[in-house]
């Protein structure tokens, strides 16, 4: 199995080691690659879209031919994973910000996210959030958006202060928090399973 994590911005090291480590836990061989250019993208059977600055993000993937790639690997049933501004961008609508910023999605998942729903910077935060499917894990949000709506095969799987907050579609899974700043691998462990089974 190869998964690309996409190197533009965020933590794509810790995205990297946590991916190894559920990999082995779940006995999967293959190798994780930091994806700086299309070319590295070849061949993946899963893609992780790390935070960041999602217009930054946005920008970058449409100049490096990433961003039409992306949308074709999800076409052909490559699982995407996008944790915080790489859950904004899977997204097929965002709110006023989104627009104004000229951020493109890749609109790949049947949700519409709010940009900034859980403030700035310094109202970062953790908390404990119940996973369908997965149970009680730790949160880290840092700027954090929120799923408010799905349609389609696209079903909230995780709520906080009644804000969608993960959402999964097929193989692709959107997350508005940070799992890689964690030791828990269960959610990166979901999201494999979820490529391999289809």
């Amino acid at each position: 199995m190869k998964v690309a994590v996409i190197g533009i911005q965020g933590d794509v090291y810790e995205h990297i080691r946590m991916t190894e480590q559920a990999m082995e836990e779940l006995g999967i061989s293959g190798e994780v690659v930091w994806a700086r250019r299309k070319e590295h993208l070849q061949g993946a059977d899963a893609v992780i879209l790390p935070g960041g600055e999602s217009t930054t993000i946005s920008k970058r993937l449409k100049g490096s031919g990433m961003h039409e790639a992306l949308r074709e690997m999800a076409s052909e049933g490559v699982g995407i994973m996008g944790t915080c501004a790489g859950c904004i961008l899977l997204a097929k609508e965002g709110d006023d910000e989104v627009y104004k910023t000229g951020t493109e999605l890749l609109g790949i998942m049947d949700m519409e996210v709010d940009r900034n729903a859980f403030g700035r910077q310094r109202e970062s935060f953790e908390t404990e959030l119940d996973v369908e499917g997965i149970g009680t894990v730790n949160a880290v949000f840092i700027r954090a958006p929120a799923i408010l709506r799905t349609w389609g095969d696209c079903r909230i799987i995780s709520e906080f202060e009644g804000k969608g907050v993960a959402a999964v579609q097929g193989k692709h899974m959107a997350l508005a928090f940070h799992p890689e700043l964690t030791s828990d691998t269960r959610l990166h462990r979901y999201f494999l399973e979820r490529v391999l089974n289809g």
